[in-house]
């Protein structure tokens, strides 16, 4: 476990090195409860399809990552959500 673990951390350690500039500059959306209210809406207004169950899958794990304390995976899951609302 703990092995994994290091080998995770060394692989985004080298994929955070690697990332060109510009990535910097895409903003995440912030992990709240408004935040996460009004993806929910957006992807409720969607037309059913795999986009919108994709969404809904990224909604239920970015509320997942909240409970546990991860308010890092929360936003990338969020901001994945929204980013297939739009």
């Amino acid at each position: 476990m703990l092995k994994k673990l290091l080998a995770a951390a060394a692989l985004a350690a080298m994929t955070i090195s690697v990332m060109p500039a510009d990535a910097a500059k895409v903003h995440g959306v912030g992990c709240s409860g408004p935040n996460l209210e009004k993806t929910e809406a957006a992807i409720e207004a969607m037309a059913d399809g795999d986009t919108k169950y994709a969404a809904e899958r990224e909604i239920a794990a970015a509320q997942e990552a909240l409970l546990s304390g991860k308010a890092g995976i929360c936003s990338q899951h969020l901001t994945k959500a929204a980013q297939a609302a739009k």
